[in-house]
């Protein structure tokens, strides 16, 4: 793993899959499935974050990202001196994304992480407020340590990233995921190539798998809320 200990913002995965560990179904379809207590969750952890990441894959799915509406959430971020709306921050290395999906017409400030390649798409300040290139040449792919660095010297300290498990396993691969929200819901959707939390290529044994600590297990009705926190070496 890349050597993370540099200042990065503190980076919270958030989730939520069927009983059988799936995202979405095969055809990799919007997840629908998870309860208004969910959804309400959802929003509670992305209020508290400064910025949300998320892959271009999820974007496409969605074509939206969640906007805070809650009320008292809007007045809790109000008084903590934040703008209404956490930073939006897409990733792609493509960065080939329509520019006729609704997310570029919400109203939420969007920033894109790049390739070199990537930022020719777009030009800065119109649809992406700011375009972040942070790229590892030798892995022909994001250099995900940098980036979370320039994050952070952006004013960054806290991140919330909402998938896809491409990005997610990405960011465990470089060990910069310091904890899960997971909320497992009352469904089966299998499928061999049904997305999962983390894709990827895996962990080869159980010796180098990441260790988690729960920190917290709440069943409201029917869903199960989970929040873990990596455990390192040093804990």
């Amino acid at each position: 793993m890349a050597d993370s200990n540099q200042k990065r913002p503190q980076t919270t995965v958030v989730l939520a899959m069927s009983a059988d560990g799936k995202i979405a179904d095969v055809k990799r379809s919007p997840a629908r499935f998870s309860s208004l207590v969910d959804q309400a969750h959802l929003e509670k952890q992305l209020a508290a974050a400064d910025a949300v990441l998320f892959g271009a894959g999820t974007l496409r799915t969605y074509g939206t990202t969640m906007s805070v509406s809650d009320p008292q959430l809007l007045q809790q971020r109000l008084q903590q001196n934040l703008p209404p709306q956490p930073l939006q921050i897409v990733a792609s290395l493509s960065a080939e994304i329509d520019p006729q999906m609704r997310f570029f017409r919400q109203d939420v400030n969007r920033w894109l992480l790049t390739t070199t390649p990537g930022a020719r798409h777009w030009h800065e300040g119109v649809e992406f407020a700011r375009i972040l290139v942070c790229e590892a040449p030798a892995a022909n792919g994001i250099d995900w340590v940098s980036a979370l660095q320039q994050l952070a010297s952006l004013g960054i300290s806290r991140l919330a990233v909402i998938g896809g498990g491409e990005l997610v396993a990405s960011l465990i691969a470089d060990d910069l995921i310091d904890e899960f929200w997971l909320t497992v819901c009352p469904l089966i959707l299998g499928g061999a190539d049904a997305p999962t939390p983390v894709e990827g290529t895996g962990f080869v044994s159980e010796q180098l798998a990441p260790r988690l600590k729960l920190l917290s297990a709440e069943v409201v009705n029917q869903e199960v809320f989970l929040h873990y926190r990596r455990q390192r070496v040093e804990d």
